[in-house]
């Protein structure tokens, strides 16, 4: 034989173990497994003593395996095969105790009936309510003879039932109980028409397929990987309870993967790597693929070797690894919903995380879903559970920013199962639904909620985020996603200080796949008008490119803010200062009435009119005249202010179309421009989170921690902040002059705003030796001068030019007429009018103002030399 024969044969040799190796990992071997309860500690196999797992529970001197379960004469009649050994539980699972999701597409009436078909055998165990040492048979092999209705001795007192682990109600259990309402559905047929609403399951199979993942299984038939059993999804569709996992003794009989051992496929199930949850639900395929859960390269964190986490499995193991089992586990804590991992309230007692160690009726309360701490697993900053948890570790402390003294209602959680995803929205007189949820429309895997159920003033981290989706890139729309736009320094956006770049209102990673609404005003500029309708954003956006607000997906912030933030999500009766049917300003952490020197100021207002950026308005200050309280129309014939006057707004729906000054403004938004263009003020966009969200440095709105290279710091996002709205700054009677963490300092220059510097563009027409008038005013004031002496005090947006207040013209936002003259200030009323002075005879062209324009020199030194 020839040397390369032999290479040849030794080459063929090394697969074909390796091949073997490979699949021996499952072996049907029932003796090597905690299902052996006889009174065997060892057995032979292939020639080799096999040493049997330790059980808490197994007969004391039965050496039949297969008693427990089955018999060859005497079987149950009720059951189907095979050949039942024992007596099926004649415990009643009702309605309210098998699961149930108002997300789920499988047949609502086969999940209220129950388990049926082979998962009763299961159960016959599982449910606690039967002995395991009670048999129907059995028969003594050395003289033939048999009993009825038998008792074997086991190493507890009889009767033996399931043990219940850490507890009843916890994860750490295989005594599933009667409720199984926390626990995967079984017994519900796995239809072609629940596979298209859903949108993110693999469908079934045809029978006979070969390699058919999710088939029926059938007598001389090809083997399905998962098999079903009449067209339904049974316990056994994921496990076997003869296998072994000789790689893994903790793999819980399941057919497949417990665990993903290589990057996850990107066009369907790879049956030797991926785990096995990804056979039924794919996840959007390359979405979850790259998202930030799963990304091999991005979701590197690893699990601590905790005994809590070693009693999962965990220890050591990545969390791209772990895969879905980060969030969700088949047989989860008791209250949680969708199958959430520790997904009850509370989490943390002593200083512990109960759903990692285990919680008990005592730490936990198992009647109320909170979805945050399912969350709060990872992203609480203790790395207690994984080795990289933390602001600077690239996963950030969510958490901490729900501690602080104001933050987003996420507490509240289970008070109120309304605030829910849905896959059947229905809709209500006030609250019609826009979406069609009905066939192949996906509503549950886009996390859908029900509009009318908004108004429960609640929050949840999957309004903003869906886990499955989300992704490590500043733009959360590369188009076609890849390993490496998936991974880049950060998944918030951009925020840089660099010549040419231009800050956008484009969504980032962390948003990417949410669903939000976009307001449509029918062509109305006023800002006493509230959008008519809004178009609902939802969808995985794929490989698609565009950005556009008009696209079917979320491409800005504002989209999801607005789904809650605006009358979409509540009834708004537009009656102010308060009026009687916006949500109140009230409850535990969310800010209280007339916060920050207000008066009747006891609802929300509605940010997507006040946010409103007509394309007409959006003109250089003073070039266009749109009339009386800036295109409010002219039905008040107070002429004086209607010249030269236009809307005004922060430019986070759209630009502003103001250009210059950047002076006057900090990084990034005085970014120089390329190409010959001066600058980016007036085509820039920013984001809701810009000003909401934790508390910064001052002259910033970058999270601490952050820099231009480093967006791993404290995060981004409007989830919690020390002051009231969630600002990241002071905005009280006392911002302005004399107070550097005034909100507004955190974009506009201090010593431009509030000193000698200048450049602000408010200039005196006549007189050029005042200079820049905002520092003469603050040099005239005798007190240090307040932004809202002269700006509205809600600055989202506003009826009048540069967010400037009118004492000459105040109307319907202060439960006034258009045009009412209240006199001099200071003037406060409702949301919009905080320790107000500012009195407008007539709005100059352009930027340049004379005495004339505010009444006269000696009118304003009456009203303003001395304001408080």
């Amino acid at each position: 034989m020839s040397l390369g024969q032999r290479l040849v044969i030794l080459l063929s040799l090394i697969l074909l173990l390796a091949a073997g190796f490979v699949h021996a990992e499952k072996i049907s071997d029932v003796r090597g497994t905690k299902h052996n309860l006889s009174a065997a500690t060892t057995y032979m196999r292939n020639g080799v003593s096999q040493t049997v797992p330790a059980r808490s529970v197994q007969a004391t001197s039965e050496t039949e395996i297969c008693i427990f379960c089955h018999t060859p004469h005497g079987a149950q009649s009720n059951t189907t095969p095979p050949l039942w050994n024992r007596a099926l539980s004649n415990a009643t699972y009702s309605a309210s105790n098998t699961y149930t999701s108002s997300s789920i597409d499988a047949d609502a009436a086969e999940l209220a009936a129950g388990p049926g078909g082979s998962s009763k055998l299961c159960l016959s165990c599982h449910d606690g309510t039967m002995a395991i040492d009670k048999v129907s048979v059995n028969i003594d092999v050395t003289n033939g003879n048999s009993s009825n209705n038998t008792t074997i001795k086991m190493n507890v007192a009889s009767e033996v039932k399931m043990p219940i682990g850490s507890g009843a109600d916890t994860g750490f259990t295989r005594n599933l109980g009667t409720n199984l309402s926390n626990d995967h559905p079984i017994s519900f047929t796995y239809s072609s028409t629940m596979v298209d609403n859903d949108g993110e399951l693999n469908a079934a199979a045809a029978d006979n397929t070969t390699g058919g993942i999710v088939m029926n299984r059938g007598p001389g038939k090809a083997r399905p990987v998962l098999p079903l059993e009449a067209g339904k999804v049974q316990c056994t569709t994921c496990h076997d309870p003869h296998l072994r996992d000789t790689a893994d003794l903790n793999a819980k009989f399941l057919r497949q993967n417990r665990y993903q051992t290589a990057k996850p496929g990107t066009t369907g199930f790879q049956k030797d790597v991926d785990i096995i949850c990804l056979a039924c639900h794919n996840k959007g395929n390359a979405s979850w693929s790259f998202s930030a859960h799963a990304h091999d390269e991005v979701a590197t964190p690893t699990y601590q070797t905790t005994p809590a986490a070693a009693l999962r499995g965990f220890a050591g193991k990545k969390v791209w690894e772990v895969s879905c089992l980060n969030c969700h586990d088949t047989h989860t804590v008791q209250g949680a919903r969708r199958l959430l991992r520790e997904g009850t309230t509370p989490l943390v007692v002593n200083g512990i995380q109960t759903g990692v160690t285990g919680g008990s009726t005592l730490s936990n309360d198992f009647s109320k879903s909170a979805i945050e701490n399912t969350c709060y697993q990872c992203h609480d900053g203790s790395a207690a559970i994984i080795n990289a948890s933390g602001n600077g570790s690239g996963v950030p402390n969510i958490q901490a920013e729900f501690n602080l003294s104001y933050r987003m209602p996420i507490s509240l959680a289970g008070e109120d199962a309304l605030h829910d995803i849905t896959s059947k929205l229905t809709g209500t007189v006030f609250f019609p639904e826009t979406v069609d949820c009905t066939t192949n429309k996906k509503c549950g895997a886009d996390f859908m909620e029900s509009r009318a159920n908004l108004a429960t003033r609640h929050a949840e981290c999957t309004d903003c985020h869906n886990p499955h989706r989300v992704i490590k890139g500043q733009k959360g729309l590369p188009g076609q996603l890849t390993a490496a736009n998936t991974k880049e320094k950060a998944g918030t956006h951009k925020h840089e200080n660099a010549a040419g770049y231009i800050h956008s209102n484009e969504i980032s990673g962390v948003l990417r796949g949410s669903w939000g609404v976009e307001p449509d005003y029918q062509s109305d500029p006023s800002f006493h008008t509230m959008p008519t309708k809004y178009d609902v954003k939802r969808g995985d956006p794929g490989s698609n490119t565009s950005t556009a607000a008009s696209a079917a997906y979320v491409t800005r912030e504002y989209q999801i803010c607005l789904k809650c933030h605006s009358n979409y999500g509540y009834e708004d009766d537009n009656l102010y200062p308060s009026g009687n049917t916006r949500p109140s300003l009230t409850g535990t952490g969310k800010t209280g009435s007339n916060a920050n020197g207000h008066l009747n100021f006891t609802r929300y207002t509605n940010q997507a009119k006040e946010f409103q950026a007509p394309a007409g308005h959006a003109k250089s200050a003073g070039s266009v005249s749109l009339g009386h309280e800036g295109g409010a129309g002219a039905a008040v014939t107070n002429t004086a202010t209607n010249s030269n006057n236009h809307r005004s707004w922060h430019p986070v729906m759209a630009p502003t179309g103001r250009l210059g000054r950047a002076g006057a403004f900090l990084a990034p938004w005085n970014n120089s421009g390329t190409g010959g263009q001066a600058g980016r003020l007036g085509v820039q966009t920013m984001l809701c989170s810009d000003c909401h969200g934790s508390a910064t440095g001052t002259a910033t709105v970058m999270p601490s921690g952050n820099t231009d290279t480093d967006e791993n710091g404290s995060p981004w996002g409007p989830h919690g902040s020390g002051y009231p709205f969630l600002l990241k700054g002071t905005w009280s009677t006392t911002s302005g002059e004399g107070d550097a963490n005034t909100l507004c300092f955190k974009c506009h220059s201090q010593s431009s705003y509030a000193g000698s510097s200048g450049g602000t563009g408010f200039r005196d027409a006549g007189d050029t030796n005042r200079g820049d008038l905002h520092a003469y005013h603050a040099n005239k004031i005798d007190t240090a001068m307040k932004c809202n002496f002269c700006h509205v005090a809600v600055p989202h947006g506003w009826k009048n030019r540069g967010l400037l207040v009118n004492l000459r013209d105040v109307g319907p936002e202060a439960g006034l007429a258009r045009g009412t003259d209240v006199g001099n200030g200071p003037y406060t009323n409702g949301p919009y009018y905080r320790r107000a002075y500012l009195r407008i005879s007539s709005f100059p062209s352009g930027t340049s103002w004379t005495e004339s324009n505010c009444g006269g020199k000696n009118n304003m030194l009456s009203q303003c030399e001395n304001a408080t």
